[in-house]
Order: C-alpha cells, then structure tokens, then sequence
C-alpha cells in the first residue's frame, strides 16, 4: 500500500494533517480563520490506492464555531472537482468521521461546493461580454485582490436600483453560487422578466464580498480577521476595506432593494431575516418584507417562512449587520437570505444535499420577488 497524501495547497484549501498512517484511522483537523478563532470550512485532497478504502476523521469538529452543523451532515465530495456529491458522515463524541472507496487515485472534499477565484473571475468576464454590464474595480483588499461591482441596466436613467451582494463569509461559497444563478437569469436575453426589469432598474452586483477570505480558507473573516457582517457601522479601509468600499458607492447612488446573500450551518431550510429590530422599521416595510416573501415562496418551492432566525425585538437590531444598518440607511427592503449547507429539509436530494446548482436556481428564482416588490415601490 502506498502512503496517503492529503493536500490542501490551493485556493480555498483548509486542513491539517493529525496522523495519515493507519488507513483506517486517518486524522486530519480544521484550522481556524487567520487572525481570528472562527474555524468550519475545509477544503482538502486525499490520495491513495484504488480500490482500498480509507475512512477520515475531523478530530476537532466538536470545537468548531458551529458544533451543531455536523448534526446530519454528509460531506460534499467530488472526484473531478466538477460535479459534487455528498458522502455519508458519522458525528460523535466531536468527531465528525466519513469513509471513501477510491475509485480513482484521488478525490476532494469540502464543507461545501467551492466556487473557486478562477471561476469567480471567469463569471466577471462572462458578466462584462454583455454589452448591458460594466465590470468596475472599487479598490483593492489587504491581499491586493480587486473588489468588483457590476451594474447592469438597458437605461441611463434607472427609475429604481437594486443590490446584490454575497460572500460577506467567505466559506458560504452558495452564495456565490446564488449570484452566478442570478446573473445568468437577468442577463438572458430570452428571459421577459429580465428584459423588462433592466429596461427600468440598474443592478449593482458584488459576486464576492471576500475574495482574500475565499483564497485563504477562511470561514467568515477576511485577510485582517475581521467579520465584514459586523463592519458596517463603521468599516475602514484598515480592517474592512471590502466594506467600506461598497458601503461607498451605495450611499451614494442609493437604492430600493438590498439582499446579502449568505449560508447557515445548522439550519436545513432556505429563508430571510428582515429589520424588524430597526428603530425606523414601520408597515410600510413590513409590507415590502411581506410582498418579497409571498412571491419567492410561490416562485421557488426551496424557499420558506416557517422556520429561521428569532426576530429581533423592536430597536434592538445589531446595526453592524449589512441588512440592518442598509435598511436602516435608506428606509427600505434590506434583507439577509440565508441557504443550508447540508439540505433543504422541505425537499431533500440525498444525493447532493443542498448544492451550487440549487443554489443558482434559487438565485435565478429570486427576479420574481424584486420585481414584485419594485411593483409596489412603484405604487407607493
């Protein structure tokens, strides 16, 4: 039997090597997010023999940030690092363990499907092909990678704006996946909806809020080890600069919607969580959160409203959270929506669990919802 060799030396790689040398018994363990105590994403290759099977334990998993995620989770797996499905794991006594058959001489796994920096570039370049999308740099993180916005509208002169933006936590990789989803929907020619939506309104897409969190392996902090969900009260170009940069550009061009799409580890339901906690929150934007809710609910079936966050009581809404402070800021639908990393337990799918594909569907189906709401702006 050859030796095991387990890596993790490229983008969004995260593990540790505990012990490789009983197959049985190989031991690897997550490291946390630099500058920071978060740890849960991991990303990593295994190799070995084909046709032996090895079985691979996350000894630490009980000390990760989200202990109770590993509760009926299967971990994503994938053998060409294309297509993605879940392998059955075992979680007891903090240790989250799953076995493999090699079929072939390697194979990787990860928290959940990676979207990797090429593929977020890839999308940029894609996005920028049409003639509707203008790709523009705001400014560089720490690690000298580009934040990018892309607005996107058939008009100058746009009667409503609307943003998007994603992977605030870098390991919540179906949001980006979400936002690919998304782009691809409102930039199909042959999508109605679409066309009459950017005949009216600019969008401003952020597909990665973290890029330096996503390439280093992080979890939820950025190159500085701060969690960009909690700058936006007061971000700086020091420690946030991804925030204060978008934040930005959307205090100065505005806007009727805000979504900050993200993923939750313990929960296997696809929601949103609202403002309700705002000082100015009023019926007029229980009635936008109520409209948005309604159509994605009768668009998407992954999508529901029966389970997520506890609301805030009124006035006590922790405004360095995006959602809270943007709906505060410009008095209008600001929301978080938040998708599984392990299933949608309303419409399960043993196979993939909860995946990038779902996720862009989901992101696809949200059009629906935003006009909706932008409908009865529009009235108001």
């Amino acid at each position: 039997m050859n030796s095991v060799i387990v890596s993790d030396h490229f983008d969004s790689g995260n593990i540790d090597v505990i012990d490789s040398s009983n197959p049985n018994d190989i031991k690897v363990a997550i490291r946390k997010d630099n500058a920071s105590d978060f740890m849960q994403w991991f990303h990593f290759r295994f190799e070995g023999d084909i046709g032996e099977r090895y079985k691979i334990s996350i000894v630490n998993a009980g000390e990760t940030s989200y202990a109770q995620g590993w509760e009926n989770y299967n971990v994503c797996t994938s053998w060409d690092r294309q297509d993605w499905f879940r392998t059955s794991c075992t979680y007891e006594n903090g240790v989250l363990s799953f076995e493999i058959l090699l079929l072939q001489s390697s194979v990787y796994f990860a928290l959940f499907t990676p979207y990797s920096h090429e593929r977020h570039l890839d999308l940029l370049a894609w996005a920028q092909g049409d003639a509707r999308c203008v790709n523009e740099t705001l400014g560089l993180t720490s690690d000298g990678r580009a934040m990018n916005l892309l607005t996107i509208s058939e008009t100058d002169t746009p009667e409503h704006k609307v943003w998007l933006i994603a992977r605030q936590h870098p390991g919540e990789t179906m949001a980006e996946w979400f936002i690919e989803g998304f782009l691809h929907a409102l930039l199909d020619e042959h999508n109605p909806l679409a066309r009459k939506l950017l005949a009216t309104t600019a969008f401003y897409v952020v597909p990665n809020m973290n890029p330096d969190g996503s390439a280093r392996g992080n979890l939820r902090t950025n190159a500085a080890g701060a969690n960009l969900n909690r700058e936006w009260e007061a971000p700086s170009m020091t420690t946030s600069p991804e925030v204060f940069l978008v934040r930005e550009r959307m205090m100065s061009e505005g806007g009727d919607i805000f979504l900050d799409i993200h993923g939750d580890e313990e929960l296997p339901y696809n929601f949103v969580a609202g403002c309700e906690g705002n000082p100015s929150y009023d019926e007029r934007h229980a009635e936008l959160e109520t409209m948005f809710k309604n159509t994605f609910m009768a668009i998407s079936p992954d999508f529901q409203d029966t389970h997520g966050y506890p609301k805030d009581e009124p006035g006590n809404a922790n405004m360095t959270i995006a959602a809270n402070w943007l709906g505060e800021h410009f008095k209008t639908l600001s929301y978080t929506i938040e998708m599984p990393f392990k299933d949608n337990a309303d419409l399960p799918n043993e196979a993939t669990g909860w995946s990038g594909d779902r996720s862009a569907q989901l992101g696809a189906d949200v059009l629906f919802p935003i006009s909706k709401v932008l409908r009865l702006i529009a009235k108001s």
